[in-house]
């Protein structure tokens, strides 16, 4: 009863901290750490000592999972260069740095202690990172490396500290001598192994997915696999991280050619519930670990000041070495072009927020307490894992967001993203609409007009989304609107009905189900356009020979759709020919005129004539610029 109660104090206080936090606009983990803390020291709550197995089976593997099974296997490829720097060589030059900078400042500890200790506090966190650089709005590729390094660099960490352990001879039971060709082949036998390991369960759950339709049954075996797969690897001596990594990366590109449309969805949302409270919890244990390894230092004979100052040195030391190993490896850590979507070198400031990023987290902690406890000095040791993880967290994550707002970083446009996936759902369409044409139906009932028209509805919303005019909805948002008001009418009358009781319980929880899947569907794509009437539109050319000879102009309009203004119609946005200079109302107004001026002249490119924007459409190939 009292493990259920601690962990039910420990749920609602992590819920509770991360909406104050989101209350007050500061990142949760930071609050979280420092909540901790303050509550380690308060009479009445328990001691909660983080034991090394269950974080590194309890919770590093479903956080690995959840993170890599979201994680594109495409940008994960793209980046291989620069997360394996980091996650390998980043690792073992920061383990080998901090190692030399205690055993310099604690010259009785033995060299194996201090390599441990260096391999604890080296591999930054996803979590911490992601979690802070999300919020912020950092570069998508900037995420994407810290993502992919923080999947890695734990298996790195572990085998360095395991080994770093063995050539001390701290363990109990070690006998064997420690040589370099024996670091090598530990090491290449975890990874190896892992990748084996990881790539046989992707190809035994890829089977099991193909013949499953239940979403529960699929869930359910998607919450075994990082466990499984963890401790598969490790059974073996291989290493867990990079199994888990490997098959979570593997089953979630795959995942629409293997898992239904409702599996994917309960999967997505599942993980993402897992994800939140375990992530936030992390945080809220780390703090906590506070006065216990406090009060053990006080034991372990080394001086307040002392260790005050072994801790800030490895400290200063973990952060000033990642800045070192990423500014000279710069063009390889980030290529030429990588980080921009101008082909050119990318700016210093990236590769600074990259190195300046690398708060550690609960990982650090967990592989502290796999020092055995018979080491020379381990209170001090976990005092200074503590150090390292909390100081970064609070020193790094509260300064990440004033640091790339100074820098002047850009973070990702939601109308970029807008365009894209306006484009990408033209061409979608272009495919549908291929494969109904050549579909030989016999189509008396008109389905295939039925079609065209909820098609040509959906990608009129997306392209509405990219209006920018100012108080002055679109006919999606006035759609959206009415629906609303609708779906609110209708659940009420669904809700009476239900009380009455009679209509089948289980039919009134489909129809609403059905409700609910609506609004939120809509909730969304009305948050989305208010994200966008904040931003503005900035995107380089594509590879389209008709958008490269027709290059953005000065648009010259009156504000009005001439054949509209004729007709007494009303239209929704504007649309200028850079080939005629015709001005026409684009395909969300009734007359569509822009279009209808294409299929006349073959003219082939469009631009946006409403204010603020600059982007432009290609007709022949369905492309933007």
């Amino acid at each position: 009863m009292e493990i259920a109660l601690l962990l039910v104090g420990l749920a609602v206080a992590v819920l509770a901290i991360t909406a104050a936090a989101d209350r007050i606009d500061v990142p949760a983990p930071l609050v979280l750490v420092v909540a901790g803390a303050a509550a380690s020291y308060v009479p009445g709550v328990p001691d909660v000592q983080l034991e090394a197995e269950v974080v590194l089976l309890g919770l590093l593997p479903p956080l690995l999972y959840a993170t890599a099974i979201q994680t594109s296997l495409v940008d994960f490829n793209a980046n291989r260069r620069s997360i394996l720097l980091l996650s390998i060589g980043l690792v073992v030059f920061t383990a080998a740095g901090i190692a030399l900078v205690v055993k310099a400042l604690l010259p009785d500890l033995g060299w194996g202690a201090a390599f441990a200790i260096g391999a604890v506090v080296a591999p930054p966190d996803a979590v911490a990172a992601t979690a802070v650089g999300r919020r912020i709005g950092l570069p998508r590729r900037i995420t994407t490396i810290l993502e992919g390094e923080s999947l890695l660099n734990d298996a790195t960490a572990l085998v360095s500290l395991r080994t770093a352990i063995a050539a001390g001879g701290l363990a109990a039971d070690h006998h064997d001598r420690v040589t370099a060709f024996s670091v090598a082949l530990d090491f290449l036998v975890a990874a190896g192994g892992g990748v084996l390991i990881g790539l046989a369960f992707f190809v035994v759950v890829a089977r099991l997915r193909r013949h499953v339709e239940d979403p529960l049954l699929d869930t359910g075996i998607s919450l075994v696999v990082p466990f499984a797969a963890y401790v598969a690897a490790e059974e073996v001596h291989a290493s867990g991280v990079i199994s888990v990594v490997v098959a979570g990366l593997l089953l979630g590109h795959k995942a629409p050619l293997l898992q239904t449309a409702q599996s994917r969805i309960a999967e997505r949302n599942n993980w993402r519930t897992i994800a939140f409270v375990l992530e936030n919890a992390v945080f809220l244990l780390i703090g906590l670990q506070a006065s216990m390894i406090l009060e053990g230092v006080d034991d372990s004979g080394v001086s307040g000041g002392r260790a005050a100052v072994i801790c800030a040195a490895a400290l200063v030391g973990v952060i000033v070495l990642r800045l070192l190993w990423v500014f000279p490896a710069r063009y390889l850590i980030v290529r030429p072009g990588g980080l921009t979507e101008e082909r050119r070198r990318p700016p210093v400031a990236y590769t600074f927020l990259l190195g300046w990023a690398g708060m550690r987290g609960v990982v650090t902690l967990a592989a502290a307490f796999v020092i055995p406890e018979e080491t020379p000095y381990r209170d001090l040791l976990l005092l200074v894992a503590f150090t390292v993880t909390a100081g970064t967290l609070i020193i790094q994550g509260a300064t990440l967001p004033w640091l790339a707002r100074r820098l002047e970083v850009p973070s990702p446009d939601p109308m970029d993203d807008a365009l894209a996936r306006a484009t990408l759902l033209q061409q979608a369409s272009k495919a549908g609409f291929r494969h109904l044409k050549e579909t030989d139906v016999d189509d008396v009932h008109g389905v295939g007009a039925l079609i065209k028209q909820r098609i040509e509805q959906r990608n009129f919303a997306a392209w509405e989304r990219l209006g920018t005019t100012a108080d002055e909805e679109t006919p999606s948002e006035v759609y959206s609107r009415i629906r609303l008001s609708m779906i609110e009418a209708e659940r009420t009358r669904v809700l009476e009905i239900r009380s009455e009781g009679s209509v089948p319980s289980v039919v009134v929880a489909q129809v609403l189900a059905m409700l609910d899947i609506e609004e939120s569907m809509l909730d969304r794509a009305t948050q989305e356009r208010a994200d966008l009437r904040t931003s503005s539109l900035r995107r380089p050319g594509e590879e389209c020979e008709h958008l490269e000879a027709h290059p953005v102009t000065t648009t010259q309009t009156d504000g009005t759709c001439p054949q509209c203004v004729a007709a007494g119609h009303r239209w929704v946005a504007l649309r200028q020919c850079l080939t005629c200079g015709f001005v026409g109302c684009c395909d969300s107004s009734p007359d569509r005129h822009a279009t209808a001026h294409f299929h006349e002249t073959g003219h082939p490119v469009m631009e946006s004539a409403e204010p603020d924007e600059d982007w432009r459409w290609c007709y022949v190939h369905h492309l933007t610029a």
